[in-house]
C-alpha cells in the first residue's frame, strides 16, 4: 500500500511537471513601438508585464525595448497621449526570441471649456473700466509722430544711414573736384583788404569828429 501511494505521487508530480513545463519557458521579448497613423516611433512607452507580478520596463527614444518574459504573458503598454493597449505573447514560440511590431492609437481629450475672468467682482470690473486709457488712433499718432518736436528729437538721436552717408560723401567728392585748381588766398596779406580796412577806420573816426 505504501509503495502504490508513492508511485501514484511521483506519476501525480510528473504531470503537473509536464503541464507547466511549456509555460515556464524563457524568451527574449523585443519590440518597437510606433504611431498607428503616422508611423513614427513612440518614445518612452511604460511597458508592464501583467502576468509576471506588476513588472515594468521603459522603451527608449527610439522606441524599442527588450527584456526576459514567458510566452502566453500579457503586456500592457502605456504612454501620455495614447491609448492603453494590452497584447499577449504568444505561447506557441519555437525560438528563443520574439520581435514584436507594437501600435499605438493617439487619444483626443476634449477638456470642458474654461471661462477666466480677471475681475472677482462687478464694483472690480466698472473701476478698471473707467481708469481704463483709451488707446489713440491712428490720425492722432500721426500728428504726434510729425510734430517738431519729435522730429527734431530723431533728428539729434537717429543715426545716419546708409543713403545719407552716401550722398554726403558724394557732394564732398563732389565739391573737391570742382575746387581743386582753387587756391585760397589768405585775407592778411591782401593790400586791397587793408585799405578798405584803414578806410573803414578814417571814415569812423571823422564821423566820430563831426558828432562831437
Amino acid at each position: 500500500m505504501k509503495y502504490s501511494l508513492t508511485l501514484l505521487l511521483l506519476l501525480f508530480m510528473g504531470t503537473a511537471f509536464a503541464q507547466d513545463g511549456p509555460s515556464k519557458k524563457l524568451i527574449q521579448f523585443s519590440g518597437i513601438i510606433t504611431d498607428v497613423d503616422s508611423n513614427t516611433v513612440v518614445p518612452y512607452v511604460t511597458v508592464t508585464n501583467l502576468t509576471n507580478k506588476g513588472q515594468r520596463y521603459a522603451a527608449n527614444y527610439k522606441g524599442y525595448f527588450s527584456f526576459i518574459a514567458h510566452p502566453g504573458d500579457t503586456i500592457l503598454y502605456t504612454a501620455v497621449g495614447y491609448r492603453d493597449l494590452l497584447q499577449a505573447i504568444p505561447t506557441q514560440i519555437d525560438d528563443s526570441k520574439y520581435t514584436a511590431m507594437v501600435k499605438l492609437k493617439s487619444e483626443i481629450v476634449n477638456l470642458p471649456t474654461v471661462r477666466v475672468y480677471p475681475w472677482a467682482t462687478v464694483e472690480d470690473f466698472t473701476r478698471d473700466f473707467m481708469a481704463m486709457k483709451i488707446a489713440d488712433d491712428d490720425f492722432a499718432i500721426a500728428i504726434r509722430n510729425l510734430s517738431p518736436e519729435s522730429i527734431s528729437g530723431m533728428m539729434q538721436t537717429l543715426p545716419r544711414d546708409a543713403g545719407e552717408i552716401s550722398g554726403i560723401n558724394f557732394r564732398l567728392n563732389h565739391d573737391r573736384s570742382v575746387n581743386k585748381n582753387m587756391v585760397q588766398t589768405n585775407p592778411l596779406l591782401n593790400p586791397f583788404a587793408w585799405g578798405k580796412l584803414m578806410q573803414s577806420i578814417f571814415k569812423g573816426d571823422k564821423s566820430r569828429s563831426e558828432g562831437n
